[in-house]
């Protein structure tokens, strides 16, 4: 992990360089507006989730150009002397409001909002947009696992199948999002998440028998461990995880074959030798299709990996943040498929009185701001002013929670796996 140290070279050239014009033409001082928001959802998803707020809100105050970084920037000529002059003393001293982590999001909200000179708020466009297209894409994918599994525990297990510093961050979300635990200590270090694990199959092909190898792990770990009883047989291995660990072993995991038929058969044979409180884990390439398709076995905890770290197919929430007002005055892009809406905005989702999520209403500020009903509340909540965090950033309890309570909200076709429309409409009142 990165820790401490500047997120200022966590950005893209071409932001160097407008700036550098910028100061030399006059126009680095205008207020400006930038606004993060998808213009869509990815392909069959009908929700969004907003993920890494808190980790955007850290970067920022991390962004600090010392001398490593002017020393690259002067090497390489990528600014003019007086700009690294100007980067020397940078720091964020404008505003920015937003969605807080872990709240929905649709097409067209803005969920994070930016305030500030244009010298100060264009540099960060990379670094924002990086981690909240991450962990936005990994929480919004975890939740419909989550959705998926009913109930039942889902461990994360995806470190090896992605960047390291990736696999950190695709632990937390996913923790935010109701995974149970991960298998990652550095996110269990860095962010307090349970971690989780026992064995591999290198550990039994280490032994001379399954039976050796279970024999070891349950005198270190106890009965109440996880046995992994797919190296060979399956049928063989778990009577020997039983033989060696009595009916009270704590699970038997599965991790390859047809894990559907596989444990309902190991469920059936379980209960033959008296474990009926032994419970079944399954692995193996397991998506939210998966996890839907096994809701009628007789599983009691998933292991997913690969599917999680890589979005399940949307491995980027392909949100954008765009210049929507300067000096007061809305500016949009017009180019074709890639439009948008001017001036600074804020949103309202309305509700039913039973709390059924009906649509989501952005506004421009200062036009005809509409008031929130009885069961209505507005999205945006104050992050930064000049600056500094306004408060302390949620825990990942409050965070889970409001995963949660969204999903809660949703139409009940919302939740369906099957392509479709967004779950609610965005509604745009452009006065």
């Amino acid at each position: 992990m990165r820790g401490p140290t500047s997120t200022a070279l966590l950005t893209d050239h071409y932001e160097l360089t407008m700036l550098d014009a910028a100061l030399s033409d006059g126009t680095a001082q205008r207020q400006c507006v930038f606004e993060v928001f998808a213009r869509r959802l990815p392909a069959g998803r009908r929700y969004g989730i907003v993920g890494g707020t808190a980790r955007v809100l850290d970067a920022i105050q991390r962004f600090r150009f010392g001398e490593d970084e002017l020393r690259l920037l002067a090497e390489n000529r990528i600014v003019h002397p007086d700009t690294l002059d100007w980067l020397a003393n940078y720091a964020f001293h404008g505003d920015a409001d937003g969605y807080p982590e872990g709240e929905l999001y649709f097409p067209g909200s803005p969920l994070f909002t930016v305030r500030g000179t244009f010298a100060e708020a264009v540099l960060l466009e990379t670094v924002v947009l990086s981690i909240f297209n991450h962990d936005s894409a990994i929480m919004s994918a975890a939740a419909r696992m989550v959705s998926a599994a009913n109930g039942r525990p889902i461990i994360e297990m995806g470190g090896r199948r992605t960047h390291e510093d990736a696999a950190v961050a695709a632990a937390r979300a996913a923790y935010l999002a109701g995974f149970a635990s991960t298998s990652n200590l550095e996110a269990g270090r860095s962010h307090g998440i349970p971690t989780a694990g026992t064995c591999a199959h290198a550990f039994t092909l280490l032994h001379d028998s399954e039976h050796a190898a279970f024999t070891a792990q349950v005198k270190q770990l106890g009965t109440m461990t996880t046995l992994l009883v797919d190296t060979y047989d399956i049928t063989r291995g778990i009577e020997t995880a039983i033989e060696v660990a009595g009916p009270e072993l704590g699970a038997i995991r599965i991790d390859s074959g047809d894990v559907g038929v596989l444990a309902r058969q190991a469920r059936e044979q379980l209960d033959r030798l008296g474990a009926r409180n032994t419970k079944i884990v399954v692995s193996g390439d397991l998506d939210e299709y998966a996890i839907a398709a096994l809701r009628a076995e007789p599983v009691d905890a998933y292991g997913v990996g690969t599917s999680l770290v890589t979005g399940s197919g949307a491995p980027t929430a392909g949100m954008i943040y765009k210049l929507v007002e300067v000096d007061g005055r809305p500016v949009a892009k017009r180019s074709s498929h890639k439009e948008s809406r001017g001036g600074r905005k804020a949103a309202i989702r309305r509700h039913k009185s039973t709390g059924t999520a009906l649509e989501e209403v952005v506004y421009v500020v200062g036009g005809t701001d509409p008031e929130p009903g009885e069961h209505d509340r507005r999205l945006q909540v104050p992050l930064l002013r000049g600056g500094e965090p306004v408060a302390d950033p949620p825990t990942l309890e409050e965070s889970r929670q409001r995963v949660r309570q969204g999903l809660v909200s949703l139409p009940w076709e919302g939740l369906k796996l099957s392509h479709g429309e967004p779950a609610i409409p965005t509604v745009h009142v452009d006065q």
